[in-house]
Order: C-alpha cells, then structure tokens, then sequence
C-alpha cells in the first residue's frame, strides 16, 4: 500500500522515514519529495509497504504523531484520476510591454502605435 506523509520537518531523512514505519512491518520504498532547483524537502513524501494490514495500522498510528515539533499527517495515498491533472502549456496570452505588441486580448503598453486613434482593444 502506498502511504502519504505530510507536513514532515524539513530536516527529516529518508533513513528517519523508513525507521518510524519499520516499526509496524516491512516497507518497500521511502522516497521524500524535493524541489527540483533547490534540492530542498517540500515537506511531505511517500512509504510503500508490502502488507495492507501492517500499513493501516501504521496509518492508525503515525497520524497526528508529532515528529521535531511538527504534528505529522499519514493516510493512505489514492492515485489522482487523470481528469484532475493540470496542464502547464505555454498557451499564455501577454500584451502590453513597451513596444506595445498586440494580442486577442488587446495590448497596449508605453510606447504603443494605436493610442489615441481610435483603435480599442485590437480584435
């Protein structure tokens, strides 16, 4: 079963992770998220154990446990159905600046060659 860990500190280490849940049975996989540039815990992770039963009871356990100071949450992890995915394309309308340039969604800026002529909103 796949378990969700958040709010950890962010100081914890996988080992530290792996340790806490071991306590409850065998864990397959520990991996804690990090930011990509910073290399920094975004302070939530994942535990992978082999057995239903020994996740739930560490679930039962572990929520609301409080690690360095911080109160923990551990529940079990659901996939999230593709529908509820966002998408980051670069399909972004800009506008304005200095030179003006132009866009479905009007434009307008410092230096722009249409002002004061009439022309609003360029559709």
């Amino acid at each position: 079963m796949n378990i969700f860990v958040g709010s950890l500190p962010w100081s914890i280490e996988e080992a530290d992770l792996r340790e806490s849940f071991e306590v409850y049975g065998s864990v397959s996989s520990v991996k804690i998220i990090t930011d990509k540039f910073t290399g920094r815990s975004k302070g939530f992770g994942f535990v992978e154990m082999e057995s239903d039963e020994e996740a739930e009871k560490a679930i039962a356990e572990l929520n609301g446990a409080t690690v360095d100071g911080r109160t923990i949450v551990v529940n079990k992890s659901e996939p999230k159905p593709e529908g509820e995915r966002k998408s980051f394309s670069n399909n972004r309308s800009g506008g304005g600046g200095y030179n003006g340039g132009g866009n479905s969604r009007g434009g307008g800026g410092y230096n722009d060659r249409n002002s004061g002529e009439g022309n609003r909103g360029r559709y």
